[in-house]
């Protein structure tokens, strides 16, 4: 392995840690709805993003260009407000294990869309057996989720069924993100990835605002009556760790990964956000959970040895 891709690694081994957190957080703040945590979320990241940039704003804007802001507007779309909305509703609605091994298919996802935009580095008949595993880890959770899951989550099928569609909403939206933020990262030159991390966390809190503000604090019904102070240090810690500190990592990664490996690293992401989820509701993966999570482990090993003889052949600067 090179170098570059040792740090890359840790670097998507760190995000994944703070990102798994973001999965128990719904969790944590309810009766609070996923609109709400993710308005106060994506708003402390936008506020603690433009302090840090103030300094050297003036430098930073006059690079920022139409077609920079138009990609800044919608990675924060499908990076931040939009993608954890519906992922918020989906683990409401059906528990944090089954969202979590969905977005465990991203690895292939986000390889099979680096196929159609670059020079493919392995052919799609490669690629067959990490679809099919990772695919067969899906069935698992549905199973787990629609015959098993009303009586841990108290939701009915149809519900079910309403958060394993977020989750795949979820699954594309976060899949589009990769692609185009690894291109704008490969071509910036006078920005770093930090600063348009950064960037993007101002335009996410500004959407939050836009979006999610009037929907989720303006509604009678959606207003608790206890737990203020609980909700608030929850949604604005994981506006820190989680979007700030942890997307950080991720641009990080990016810039020295093909978008190949890139989609690889979400696996850890996975891994976390398990490890929280169980730990939260202090019991053992389920048979269906755990072969779900042994398949979707197999298909991204699948994905990794198809292409790690080319990958070895390169440097990634």
């Amino acid at each position: 392995m090179t170098r570059s891709i040792l740090i890359g690694t840790a670097y998507g081994a760190m995000a994944g840690a703070f990102w798994g957190i973001t999965f128990l957080a719904p969790e944590l703040v309810a009766p609070f709805t996923p609109f709400q945590l993710a308005t106060l979320r994506y708003l402390t990241f936008g506020i603690v993003s433009l302090l840090i940039l103030l300094p050297r704003l003036g430098k930073l804007l006059p690079h920022i260009n139409g077609a920079a802001f138009r990609a800044l507007v919608l990675l924060a779309i499908l990076g931040s407000v939009g993608y954890y909305s519906m992922m918020g509703v989906a683990i409401q609605l059906s528990g944090v294990a089954m969202p979590s091994l969905i977005i465990g298919f991203i690895p292939v996802t986000v390889t099979l869309a680096g196929i159609c935009r670059h020079n493919a580095v392995v052919t799609l008949r490669q690629l067959i057996p990490s679809i099919l595993l990772s695919t067969a880890g899906i069935l698992c959770i549905s199973w787990q989720n629609f015959f098993i899951g009303s009586a841990l989550h108290h939701t009915g099928p149809l519900l079910q069924a309403v958060g394993l569609l977020m989750a795949i909403g979820s699954l594309l939206g976060w899949t589009l993100f990769n692609v185009i933020n690894s291109d704008w990262l490969k071509k910036l030159e006078h920005i770093t990835s930090d600063e348009w991390n950064l960037l993007t966390g101002v335009v996410a809190g500004a959407l939050s605002l836009l979006i999610l503000l009037p929907a989720a604090f303006f509604w009678p019904a959606h207003l608790p009556t206890t737990g203020w102070v609980r909700f608030f240090l929850i949604s604005c810690g994981v506006g820190l760790f989680s979007s700030t500190i942890a997307n950080a990592f991720w641009n990080r990664m990016t810039h020295l990964l093909p978008l190949t490996m890139v989609g690889q690293m979400i696996l850890f992401e996975t891994l976390f956000s398990l490890i929280y989820g169980f730990l939260w509701e202090q019991r053992l993966p389920t048979l269906w959970e755990a072969a779900a999570f042994l398949l979707s482990v197999s298909g991204v090993l699948a994905c990794v040895r198809a292409h790690k003889n080319n990958e070895a052949s390169h440097s990634y600067h």
